[in-house]
């Protein structure tokens, strides 16, 4: 099974990462919101307390938030996942932002 991180478990990220926990996977898990991390760590899931934190336990991260501020925070913020991204992670944004922010992202 695979080593998963995921940010962002609100109303789309938590059905998804508790599906990867279901399935099996060891999923790491972040959001703004505590009480949502805590609920998916009663479920199996790791607990983390930044974005950051995800980064440097894992190297395959998904990205659920609700707007381009909030990816760009959660890339390049304060603990955000630049300052924790090893050689060669994949992330992977599935949030609703604009394709050209996503490109100045990558």
């Amino acid at each position: 099974m695979a080593e998963l991180g995921f940010i962002g478990v609100g109303i789309m990220g938590k059905p998804m990462a508790g599906h990867l926990v279901k399935a099996g996977h060891k999923v790491l898990v972040y959001d703004v919101n505590a009480a949502a991390v805590q609920e998916l760590a009663a479920k199996g899931a790791v607990a983390c307390k930044s974005s950051q934190e995800v980064a440097e336990k894992t190297g395959i991260i998904f990205i659920m938030v609700p707007d381009t501020p909030d990816v760009e925070a959660v890339l390049f913020g304060k603990g955000g996942l630049a300052e924790g991204l090893k050689a060669g992670s994949i992330v992977v944004d599935m949030s609703s932002i604009s394709p050209i922010a996503t490109k100045e992202f990558a």
